[in-house]
Order: structure tokens, then C-alpha cells, then sequence
């Protein structure tokens, strides 16, 4: 591979890697406030992008565009899911929160079987072909549209947590739940509203995929693995490791595509989780347990 390839791949992978990493945030803010890993995340996802592929249909909105009501709208899904049948989950043993929430996600799935098919679908926006030459470098702009649009996802999350009072009681929350409760914080209502910004970053991200790739009901469970890959990668529980995981794992998985065989860069990101588990088991932006 020569150097401008490999240098046109990499830039590839750390554009797609921007909605990894948005997409892999979700799931690290609800572990990291509510302590319940969503093994439905990819079915989510997934979900998100037939969202977005219904609007492109009916309404023509991109796809990047439509990832604002799309978010709003997951975001409304997951207090109310967390509210109604999470909730009672939170200090039940973990195998059955693993229960719950796989019987969810085998639902979802069978659910878009049942109303969009099995077979893939996609959506032809008028740029999806067109590239920007910088040198020797070609391109895609969808892929700069669509990083360009997590990254914004993501600057507007952190800066949630950052400067808003809410973010703060949530942030505050999760460092000491029972500080936090003593002080007067609505804990159940902080979870559901984490619960709602992780899904609303699954639901931004999903939809901006919508724009990169083809999307079939069976793609769900890879993408929950491969979010599970970039928090473990990162750190569980930190979203600066989710989105320094997704960018670690995009540009690995190009890489991998382009140099070796693309059916062979799901080893490549399993082979960085090992790699990571066995010289650093807290992730590479994790804090280890004292």
C-alpha cells in the first residue's frame, strides 16, 4: 500500500470513527449514570436508521439533517423506556438486567423484520458519489458531512455535562449516587434523563449511518458489539475514551480493509480488545479502581 492510500484510508476510517464514536458515547453514558449496560444498543441503532430512512422516503430529509428530530425522538423513547420498565431493573442482579434488555433487543429486531424485510436498503443522496480532492487525498463527502455532524453531536454533549445544571447534577450523580440523593436530587429522574441522551446519541449516530451504509435488520447485534468493543477499548463509563475508542477502532478497521481483506477487520478490532484488556484492563482513557 503506498503512502497516499494509506493515508486516504486512514483519514476514511477516522471519519467514519467521529460516529463510532457518537454512537458508542450512548452507551457509555448509560453505564456510566445508571450502571445498566443496554445490550439492545445496536437494535437501536439500527432502528434509528430505518427512522431516518422512512423520513428520506416520505419526506426527502438527509439523512445527517434528520439526525436532530431523530435524536429528539429517541430521546423521548429512552426516559420513558428507563422510567417504565428499566427503573425497577437498576438494583436487580445483573444477569437480569442482561435478560431484560436482550429480550428487548430481540423484539426490535424481529420487529424491523417484520415491517422492513430482511433484505438491505439504502439511501442515494445527491452527493453520496461526490469527493473533494486535497492533493493527492480523494474524499468522500458524506463521510466529512457525517463526521462534521458527530462531532457537533458531541461538542453539544459535553457541553451539556459541562456548563448546564442538569449535566451537572448527572455528572454528580455518577460519581456518588448516594451523595447525590442526600444533597436532594432526583436520582430516577437523573437516570431517565441519562437514558434519554444515550439513546438520543444512538439515535443521531444511526441516523448519520444511514448516509454511509446499508442497513438491514441483522446488522443490529454487530453493531452492539462493536459499540461494546470502543467503550471496552476507551473505558467503560468514559465518554472521552468512547469517542478516542471509535476513532482508534474506525481507522483500524480501514486499515485492515484496505491492506488485508475487508472480512478481516472485525479481528482487528477484537485483536486492539485484547490487546487493551491485557495491558491496561480500565481502557485507555479508564481510571483504575483504587
Amino acid at each position: 500500500m503506498t503512502f497516499p492510500l494509506f493515508a486516504e484510508v486512514f483519514l476514511k476510517g477516522i471519519l467514519t470513527g467521529l460516529v463510532y464514536g457518537l454512537m458508542a458515547l450512548g452507551l457509555s453514558v448509560i453505564f456510566g449514570v445508571v450502571r445498566v449496560v443496554n445490550f439492545a444498543h445496536g437494535e437501536f441503532a439500527v432502528l434509528a436508521m430505518y427512522a431516518a430512512f422512512v423520513l428520506f422516503g416520505l419526506y426527502k430529509v438527509d439523512p445527517i439533517i434528520a439526525s436532530v428530530p431523530v435524536a429528539f425522538a429517541f430521546f423521548l423513547i429512552g426516559y420513558g423506556l428507563q422510567r417504565t420498565i428499566v427503573q425497577p431493573f437498576v438494583t436487580r442482579p445483573q444477569h437480569e438486567q442482561f435478560i431484560l434488555l436482550v429480550g428487548l433487543a430481540l423484539v426490535l429486531v424481529n420487529a424491523m423484520l417484520m415491517v422492513f424485510g430482511p433484505e438491505s436498503r439504502q439511501v442515494d443522496l445527491p452527493y453520496s458519489l461526490d469527493t473533494w480532492m486535497i492533493g493527492p487525498l480523494m474524499i468522500d463527502k458524506v463521510r466529512v458531512y457525517g463526521a462534521l455532524a458527530a462531532l457537533v453531536v458531541t461538542a453539544a454533549l459535553f457541553a451539556f455535562f459541562r456548563f448546564t445544571l442538569t449535566g451537572t447534577a448527572i455528572r454528580a450523580a455518577a460519581d456518588n449516587l448516594v451523595g447525590a440523593a442526600v444533597v436532594g436530587l432526583d436520582v430516577k429522574k437523573l437516570y431517565a434523563l441519562s437514558f434519554g441522551v444515550g439513546l438520543a446519541c444512538v439515535g443521531a449516530a444511526g441516523s448519520i449511518m444511514t448516509a454511509l451504509t446499508d442497513m438491514t435488520p441483522m446488522l443490529a447485534p454487530s453493531y452492539t458489539l462493536l459499540a461494546f468493543t470502543i467503550v471496552i477499548v476507551g473505558g467503560l463509563g468514559s465518554m472521552a475514551g468512547a469517542l478516542g475508542g471509535g476513532l482508534l477502532i474506525g481507522a483500524a478497521e480501514a486499515v485492515a480493509s484496505a491492506a488485508i481483506s475487508p472480512s478481516m477487520k472485525s479481528m482487528v478490532s477484537f485483536g486492539l480488545l485484547v490487546i487493551v484488556l491485557a495491558l491496561r484492563p480500565q481502557g485507555l482513557f479508564g481510571k483504575a479502581e483504587s
